[in-house]
């Protein structure tokens, strides 16, 4: 049976990827533990199985458009496939039960913290970045790209987030002279192979529900087309903002920061954030008005 209400919640969820690129785990997971009330381990078994079939859908449009490099591709999966299917391994051994349920509500919470930290990097990484050369002159850092992949892969196996708000953080680090979209469509490319280890790692040791990722999927799908085709409308440096406080306070949720703390701790981490993205609004604005004049 499809559940209406995760499946509207996918859609919403679906469309904020689709309009920002950030990686749905960040997005999805949270919503179904904080807001649905389902068990952590369903929660992230049954996103990082929806993930299989959303991940295609973005990295087909980049290998048609010839923007994936498929050096860097070969030797990120060498790192995340084995380390995807560990993760989940990794999370198994931690316990079971209630206690299970637990470390994976917190191991949520930080990498949540992670994620937020990556978007908000993000964009001073873009703006710092060198002159793009031709690929041919990129050199590819193998064991490095290779560590990146493991670490991207150990924390999608465990949380299901990392694939889109992590790992292109760190390869933005270690190839400045690749374009974004180069980086985008790459990192989109080598997740689905990532969230294939990791989907089967969770069907076979996790908590997958089949109902519970098609009312994701139902949702989800239509949601990504269209934030996709509306994303070069979208005023970035308002969105991202939202989202790393949105994400910030769920994290602060998840790893147990009281209640009581909530409502101050939400306010100075949004003055904080969006006082970070007033250079970007500035020159949204002035492309704004170069272009209507």
């Amino acid at each position: 049976m499809i559940d209406l209400p995760i499946a509207v919640g996918g859609l919403i969820v679906g469309f904020i990827v689709g309009l920002t690129g950030v990686g749905g785990g960040a997005l999805m997971t949270p919503m179904l533990v904080l807001i649905f009330g389902v068990p952590p381990l369903a929660a992230v078994s049954s996103d990082v199985v929806a993930a299989v079939i959303m991940k295609p859908i973005g990295g087909g449009v980049h290998l048609r458009r010839g923007t994936v490099k498929l050096g860097l591709v070969k030797w990120l999966m060498v790192g995340s496939l084995p380390c995807a299917f560990a993760g989940v391994l990794l999370l198994k051994s931690t316990g079971s039960g209630e206690a299970l349920q637990a470390h994976i509500k917190l191991g949520l919470g930080y990498a949540l913290l992670l994620a937020s930290a990556g978007i908000l990097v993000r964009p001073l990484l873009v703006r710092r970045r060198t002159q793009v050369v031709p690929a041919a002159n990129v050199a590819v850092k193998i064991l490095p790209t290779i560590l990146i992949g493991a670490f991207g892969g150990l924390i999608v196996g465990m949380t299901s987030v990392g694939s889109g708000s992590l790992m292109i953080v760190l390869l933005l680090l270690l190839y400045p002279q690749y374009s974004l979209s180069d980086l985008v469509g790459t990192d989109l490319v080598q997740a689905i192979p990532l969230v294939s280890s990791a989907a089967l790692g969770h069907i076979l040791l996790g908590d997958f529900k089949l109902a519970l990722t098609g009312s994701i999927l139902v949702g989800a799908i239509p949601g990504v087309y269209f934030g996709a085709r509306l994303s070069t409308r979208a005023p970035d440096g308002v969105l991202r903002p939202i989202l790393v406080v949105a994400l910030s306070s769920s994290a602060l949720k998840l790893v147990g920061v009281s209640n009581a703390v909530l409502p101050y701790a939400i306010p100075i981490i949004a003055v904080f954030v969006f006082a970070m993205a007033i250079p970007d609004l500035r020159r949204a604005l002035a492309l704004r008005k170069s272009v209507g004049s």
